[in-house]
Parts: structure tokens; C-alpha cells; sequence
């Protein structure tokens, strides 16, 4: 009989414990169900008003296969499928990543190949990157007067930090004896850069771009509450003033996916550009 190897059984173990957690899930919704009978108060004051109940597993199953039957409809401003509304979560979020991307690269070549440049931009660094890309949407707001702009701003915010120190932490540590093969070669500055320093530092590059793209579509969901009109943050909100519980764990368990595939994807190319020394 053949041995499964670890990846096999690991893929078992983790199917095992989601079927059980589902079944006891399921098992547990009806007693939790009698917990929202009226209480003697409310049969005093001839009812109470109607209350939201976890729905079960089969719920949530049922309503996936609605919504992913037709994700792209478009009934009014207020009734959009789970495509179009993770589509618009995903434009917002790749146009302010990339906006980050191209600021925080360059910039970080400078910071790790200039001492000078690192001691004068460090402080401003230490100081803008704890603050929280929440709190900059009020002054966007006020400032760019555009809800979408603003949703962008934001993950630009939050997406270009760590890009910055990644980049600017792997140019710092390439090797000094590559960089100067490179002068012994007379390679000019810019090509020392990209044919040397860049395939060496891509690998940390590579993981602060997939460290952002995850904080940036957590950063998203948040602020599609506060702005508003379209996206995954918003899908969740509506549902959840709607109580309509069904619909909220469903948009949960979708941008828990949707952002598992961003991850594996800069996964993906973080082995492309991966080397053995």
C-alpha cells in the first residue's frame, strides 16, 4: 500500500477538521436558535422585535450557490452581484497598489544604495508609517473630494511601506563582491542596478509586494464601509444592516479566498525569482 506523503496527509487532516467543524456548526444552530424566543418583556409588550440568528452550514451553502450562479448581475445601485462588487474591490486595490509599487521601488533602490538618502528620509518613514491608513481617508475626503480616489489614496498608503523597506532592505544586502565584479566589468551605474543589484534583491523586493497586496486588501474592506456605493466592503455592510447574516459570512468566506489567491500568486513569482547562492 502506497504511503501519502506529507503534503497528502496534511490535505486529509484539513478536510477531516473543516467537515467536522461544519457538522458540529450545524448540529449547534438549533439550540442557539431557541436562545432568540421572546423574552417575558417582550410578550408584555405584545412581541419583540425580529432578531438575527447565526445561520447554519446548508444556509450558507445555499446561498453561495445563489450568488455564484449568476455573480455578475445588476439590479439598481444597491443590488450588485459578488462579481461586479470584488471587481471593483480589486480595481481600487491594484490601482493603489501600483501606485505604490512605482513610487516605493525606485525610492527604495536610492534608500538602500545611499547612505545620505537613508539618514535623511528615515525619520519621515518612521514617523508616517505606524499611522494607521484609516486615518488618512477624513483628510482625503477633504481634499480629493472623490470617494474612489480617496478608497485608492488609501491603499496607496498602506501598500507602499512595506515595498519601501523590503526594497530598500534587499538592495542594502546584496553581496559586495557582486557589486564590484560589476566595477571590475565597468558596468555604469544603471546597469549595475538592473543586471546586478535587482535579480539580487528581487527575492526581498518580491515578499514586501506580497506583504502589501495582503495588507491592502484587508485596508480595502474597511474603507469601502466608510465611503460606500460599490465593493466587498460595502457588499458586507449593506448585509449586515439588511441582518442579513447569510449574506455577511458569505462575503467573509469570499474575501478570505479572494485574498488567498492575491497571496498566491506573488507566492507564485516569489519562487520565479528565487536563487540558491
Amino acid at each position: 500500500m502506497p504511503t501519502l506523503s506529507i503534503s497528502q496527509r496534511g490535505a486529509l487532516l484539513s478536510v477531516l477538521m473543516l467537515v467536522i467543524g461544519l457538522l458540529f456548526w450545524e448540529a449547534a444552530i438549533p439550540e442557539q436558535q431557541l436562545a432568540t424566543e421572546m423574552t417575558e418583556y417582550e410578550r408584555l409588550m405584545g412581541g419583540g422585535a425580529p432578531r438575527a440568528a447565526i445561520p447554519p452550514p446548508s444556509d450558507i451553502m445555499a446561498k453561495a450557490w445563489e450568488e455564484l450562479s449568476d455573480p455578475f448581475y445588476d439590479a439598481g445601485p444597491n443590488d450588485k452581484g459578488i462579481g461586479i462588487q470584488i471587481g471593483y474591490s480589486l480595481y481600487r486595490v491594484l490601482s493603489g497598489y501600483f501606485l505604490a509599487a512605482m513610487v516605493a521601488i525606485p525610492l527604495g533602490f536610492l534608500i538602500g544604495m545611499s547612505p545620505v538618502a537613508y539618514k535623511a528620509l528615515n525619520p519621515y518613514i518612521q514617523v508616517l508609517r505606524p499611522i494607521s491608513p484609516l486615518a488618512w481617508m477624513p483628510l482625503a475626503l477633504f481634499i480629493i473630494r472623490d470617494s474612489e480616489a480617496s478608497a485608492i489614496f488609501v491603499i496607496f498608503i498602506c501598500s507602499i511601506w512595506p515595498m519601501l523597506l523590503n526594497t530598500a532592505f534587499g538592495v542594502a544586502g546584496v553581496r559586495q563582491d557582486w557589486v564590484n565584479v560589476a566595477r571590475t566589468h565597468e558596468l555604469g551605474p544603471f546597469k549595475t542596478a538592473f543586471q546586478v543589484i535587482l535579480p539580487a534583491a528581487a527575492p526581498t523586493i518580491v515578499t514586501g509586494m506580497r506583504i502589501s497586496i495582503g495588507i491592502a486588501w484587508l485596508v480595502i474592506v474597511a474603507a469601502e464601509m466608510l465611503v460606500g456605493g460599490t465593493g466587498i466592503g460595502y457588499y458586507v455592510w449593506n448585509e449586515w444592516n439588511n441582518l442579513d447574516l447569510t449574506s455577511v459570512i458569505f462575503s467573509i468566506l469570499m474575501i478570505g479566498i479572494v485574498g488567498m489567491m492575491l497571496d498566491a500568486a506573488f507566492g507564485a513569482l516569489q519562487r520565479v525569482v528565487a536563487y540558491a547562492e
